[in-house]
């Protein structure tokens, strides 16, 4: 199982990611798309990363915004797979 990490180094992991925000025991960001065709087209690129890593986001869509939220749920918060995948998702556009 991952191991959670502490509340300094979910800041310090947090703080390189400005596009996401802690909430809770959730990592989590909101990305604004032109509209539902390419918010779903953006979800869809997802797909193969978490895939790959074996770790899963939560995905809420509304209208052309997509909310993402990861949290490692065996480990009960958050740990290096989360912020691992939310630099990943960052990338994709």
């Amino acid at each position: 199982m991952a191991q959670l990490l502490t509340e300094a180094e979910i800041q310090e992991r947090a703080s390189l990611l400005p596009a996401w925000t802690v909430e809770g025991s959730k990592l989590q960001c909101t990305r604004k798309c032109k509209d539902f065709v390419q918010a779903i087209e953006f979800v869809n690129k997802l797909v193969e990363p978490a895939e790959s890593a074996g770790h899963h986001p939560d995905i809420e869509i509304s209208y052309n915004k997509v909310k993402i939220s990861l949290t490692t749920h065996d480990a009960g918060g958050l740990t290096n797979k989360d912020f691992e995948l939310a630099g990943v998702i960052s990338q994709i556009h």
